[in-house]
């Protein structure tokens, strides 16, 4: 396929990109594309987003509302859910959730459905690329046989590649244009017309070999973080029961100018990746008859976190003669990271329900989060309460499960009874150490 003419597009920003899915992947791609000139169709199965769109209203806290509107009001961004407006799109970035099932096992299903969505609407020329996570061999042997249903074939007729999402909500130093994307291309034209069109919007591309090694890519980065994040937390039980204190031995740590690099405990993992991504490839390890145990052990490390904070607030209690059952806990923070609204996979969920399994009274705080609404693995129907000295007093134990910048944690630790620390939130704070325990 000559690419010429459509590089040249590309360079004259007379091409337009479709952006599959809305949220805090989708989001930020298409207003980069935007700030750079292209026109932009974002393409959501959720109406009311949409709609809030069209309002000129951000749904995700980090994305302001003035540049949306500002793009829709210029034709330069157009959301929609009509999918057969692909066909308007020279190329579909699909940004689409890819969760796991009951058994731990990749769900598809999202990439499949809307694979089957943009068929249809595929076209000559036409460019494709899978940012969402997954394992090696999706790109080719997943979403290529899905769209070659409609008669067309992947480097003959369209364009295929991977270039896996980097996002981090809420880190204004990294935001979407200034994190060089990995490109892997189902052949050579696709490569560099992937890379080409990612050259235009972010500070630099990684070109790999193909789209096995780009999707490799990915799930090594967070393959790496979880393994890490699980060392920590087992060390934080360990050292706890030595009587030291984890923070404290990676803060001295980390002054080593080599050899290491620091990685923080909590209470879980979070997030659509980390607690998520290893598992794909653990599960496509085994179709090679490969056991994974690195990654398998990380997860368990990293999925035990909450019940064991619930553990050292059940044990403290008792300490001060208090059964956990009816006992009245404030969970400062339900999202996933601090400073943001993202709630995906947040250990804040699980702590709530296991509290709530054992009978306690559960309310939470979270500026970022004002209601809990039912979710694909929650349903607890719960909404912010707010803070005061009064408020704060009246429960038997605090517990800081998201260190959110907004939270002032002298007066929390000031008022409430008990304050059990996550975060290491309170470090700093040296009234009423003896209110607050580590977990």
């Amino acid at each position: 396929m000559d690419i010429e003419p459509i590089l040249r597009r590309i360079h004259d920003r007379d091409y337009t990109v479709g952006v599959v899915g809305l949220g805090y992947v989708g989001m930020p791609l298409v207003l980069e594309f935007c700030r750079q000139g292209f026109r932009c169709i974002g393409f959501d199965i959720d109406p009311a987003k949409v709609e809030q769109l069209e309002r000129g209203e951000s749904y995700i806290q980090h994305i302001p509302a003035e540049p949306v509107t500002a793009f829709i009001r210029e034709g330069r961004f157009i959301p929609t859910t009509n999918y057969s407006r692909a066909a308007e799109a020279d190329a579909l970035l699909l940004c689409v959730p890819t969760p796991l099932g009951r058994h731990r096992e990749p769900d598809l299903s999202y990439i499949v459905n809307t694979g089957e969505s943009l068929v249809p609407h595929l076209k000559q020329g036409q460019l494709v690329v899978l940012e969402s996570t997954t394992y090696p061999g999706t790109t080719d042997e997943v979403l290529r046989e899905v769209l070659e249903r409609g008669g067309l074939v992947a480097g003959k007729d369209f364009l295929l590649a991977y270039s896996p999402e980097r996002e981090d909500p809420g880190n204004a130093d990294f935001s979407t244009g200034k994190i060089p994307k990995v490109v892997g291309g189902f052949d050579e034209a696709s490569l560099q017309l992937a890379d080409a069109l990612y050259r235009s919007i972010v500070v630099s591309t990684v070109c790999v070999s193909d789209t096995r090694t780009a999707e490799a890519v990915k799930l090594l980065e967070n393959i790496f973080r979880s393994v890490n994040i699980a060392l920590v937390n087992e060390l934080k039980i360990v050292y706890g029961k030595m009587g030291i204190d984890i923070w404290e031995v990676i803060e001295a740590a980390k002054t080593k100018p080599f050899g290491f690099m620091p990685f923080y405990p909590g209470p879980g993992l979070g997030g659509h990746c980390i607690p998520i991504d290893p598992f794909y490839l653990s599960w496509k390890a085994r179709e090679y008859g490969i056991s994974t145990r690195f990654i398998e052990l990380a997860g368990e490390v990293n999925t035990s976190m909450p019940a064991h904070v619930v553990r050292c607030l059940s044990a403290e209690l008792n300490r001060r003669g208090l059964p956990l059952k009816d006992a009245r806990i404030l969970l400062l923070g339900v999202a996933y990271k601090k400073d943001v609204g993202d709630v995906r996979e947040s250990p804040g969920l699980t702590l709530i329900e296991l509290l709530q399994a054992e009978g306690a009274r559960v309310e939470y705080n979270d500026p970022y989060v004002p209601h809990l609404p039912r979710m694909r693995k929650h349903d607890l129907d719960l909404e912010s309460v707010p803070l005061s000295p009064e408020s704060l007093a009246a429960y038997d134990a605090v517990l800081i499960a998201t260190a959110h910048a907004d939270f002032d944690y002298l007066e929390i630790v000031r008022h409430a009874r008990l304050v059990v620390d996550t975060r290491n939130a309170t470090a700093l704070i040296t009234e009423g150490r003896e209110k607050i325990v580590k977990a």
